[in-house]
């Protein structure tokens, strides 16, 4: 506002100033013109007396700087002039001011010089014997005088815009001030222009309405954020052109999203062909169900159109976690055709040797044998569903035993000492080192991990090898590792060591034996304990499985 009041005002000065100069111009050379020819009267009444007592020797002595003095006689023909030959200028009765100084005893005339930008104003009087003394000025037009003023007329009028750039300054601050003090907190209380009290009592009721109305959207805005902020589901809320109106931190966290701006599509948040598609058809007023495979996540999508009596006006998306189910599918699948596969093998062989037996074709000496066989794949069996039982409890937390304090480095030292017979036959080597350490825990679980990864690290060590259990005890934390010197395990296995029934040494899996869920188990076991498990190893330098406790 400051702005266009300081450009109104220089306006109006400017045009005032152009044409209060212009005026004055004009003024001004209106009686400069009049006193010229008043001049040239004065003078010729002048000359007239002295030319006719003394004839021409006065024009003679006539100074070089005085006007133009021109004595033409009753013929026309020039008989003197102080500015030019006499013997060269023309007959002069053609002149306009001669015709009529010789008509009417003087005569005036202006010529214009549209080459110089100047006027010549010509006065003529008749003497007693009838010739005529003319007497010439030159006189600047417009054009001319403000070719000659420019420079002067340039600094007055950078000098008056100065004057009138401060002054008008000075005045806008001035009238806009009481403006810009206004306190639109309480109108009620400003002191202003009278003019502006209608204005004022306006904004007040104004005021009192919108924060009404503020004051209601903020409480039904923070009780809307209040439930969706409780909402593990993540909701959008989204308008006919895509633009996100409300969403909530449940919905960006499961699109991996950050800070949402103002008006942004809610394409920006996930641009896979799966969402757009849903997007695209619930805007069209079809209620949506889908998928999302966010990397390592899976999202559902329930999308319902919005209407507006019988038009579109947006569209509610529903956000749900389904990873963990997902997960659980998958696993339950994979889960249920590995234990078809690993019992399908040993029931395949008990069958084939009770088959053998039932025919009469094995000899009386061969019976025990099968048996064996029988007993051996039956042990198998017993082995493999007591895994799987011990892998459902700890799956579906429901463990029947009680928490109780417990030794963990005499329980590794129990552990090595009965797996001492397994280690003398493949010439493996136990060490145990470390300190003793007490944590209160589950010791058919925690002896049931501590013995799958000692008996898997004796199963995949090479002969002469050697197996080290080393329990630390510090201030923050509780570490049991276990140490081979055996085949190792690559990086791209070592995320899938703890899949069940997955094992690294496959060619060998018949020689070494197991049911592949040992450490599942051990996995399963140590979230159950609430224990961290980690994994380093090297090819043919061997693995290290830690147990961590944090104190």
């Amino acid at each position: 506002m400051t702005k266009r009041i300081f450009r109104s005002i220089m306006l109006v000065s400017a045009v005032c100033m152009v044409t209060g100069l212009a005026f004055l111009m004009g003024v001004l050379y209106h009686f400069f013109g009049n006193q010229l020819e008043k001049e040239l009267k004065a003078e010729a009444s002048y000359l007239e007396l002295a030319v006719e007592e003394n004839g021409e020797s006065v024009l003679e002595k006539l100074p070089k700087n005085s006007a133009r003095v021109t004595w033409i006689a009753e013929d026309g023909t020039v008989i003197f002039d102080n500015k030019a030959d006499a013997f060269d200028m023309s007959n002069h009765n053609d002149r306009e001011e001669i015709k009529d100084a010789q008509k009417n005893g003087a005569g005036t005339s202006v010529r214009q010089s549209d080459t110089l930008g100047e006027k010549t104003v010509y006065y003529a009087k008749r003497l007693s014997d009838n010739s005529i003394l003319r007497i010439s000025s030159d006189q600047y037009t417009v054009i001319a005088l403000l070719k000659q003023l420019i420079l002067p007329a340039v600094c007055v009028l950078v000098l008056m815009i100065l004057l009138g750039a401060f002054f008008a300054s000075r005045l806008s601050k001035h009238i806009v001030t009481p403006l810009n003090e206004l306190d639109l907190e309480h109108p009620d209380e400003v002191d202003t222009y009278d003019e502006m009290a209608p204005f004022i009592t306006k904004i007040n009721k104004q005021k009192k309405t919108i924060q009404k109305q503020l004051s209601d959207a903020k409480r039904q805005q923070k009780e809307f954020q209040i439930i969706t902020k409780q909402m593990q589901e993540g909701l959008l809320v989204i308008d006919t052109q895509t633009d996100l109106l409300s969403s909530n931190a449940s919905a960006l966290e499961l699109l991996d999203a950050g800070q949402v701006k103002d008006k942004e599509s809610v394409l920006s948040l996930n641009r896979s062909e799966a969402f757009e598609k849903t997007i695209d058809k619930v805007l069209r007023g079809e209620h949506v169900e889908s998928v999302l495979n966010l990397r390592e996540r899976y999202c559902q999508v329930c999308a319902n159109p919005v209407f507006d009596k019988e038009t579109i006006a947006g569209a509610v998306i529903l956000l749900i976690d389904v990873t963990e189910k997902m997960q659980r599918d998958s696993l339950r699948r994979e889960f249920t055709a590995n234990v078809s596969h690993e019992l399908k093998t040993p029931l395949t062989s008990i069958s084939g040797f009770a088959e053998i037996i039932q025919s009469g074709f094995v000899k009386q000496e061969d019976v025990r044998k099968f048996a064996g066989k029988i007993f051996d794949e039956t042990q198998r069996l017993v082995t493999l569903v007591d895994d799987i039982i011990k892998i459902s409890q700890l799956d579906e937390n429901c463990q029947p035993y009680q928490r109780e304090k417990v030794d963990i480095y005499n329980l590794a030292k129990d552990v090595l000492s009965r797996l001492q017979e397994s280690a003398n036959k493949a010439q493996v080597q136990l060490n145990m080192e470390g300190e003793h350490a007490e944590l209160e825990t589950v010791l058919p679980i925690l002896d049931e991990i501590v013995s799958n990864l000692c008996d898997n690290a004796i199963k995949y060590n090479k002969k002469g090898g050697s197996v080290t259990v080393t329990v630390l005890n510090t201030r923050n934390q509780i570490c049991l590792s276990v140490r081979d010197t055996g085949i190792g395990i690559t990086a791209a296995e070592k995320s899938r060591v703890f899949e069940r029934f997955y094992r690294v040494d496959k060619s060998h899996s018949k020689e070494i034996g197991g049911t592949g869920l040992g450490l599942s188990i051990v996995k399963h076991g140590a979230a159950y304990l609430g224990a961290k498990v980690e994994l380093e190893s090297t090819i043919d330098k061997g693995s290290t499985f830690r147990l961590i406790w944090q104190k």
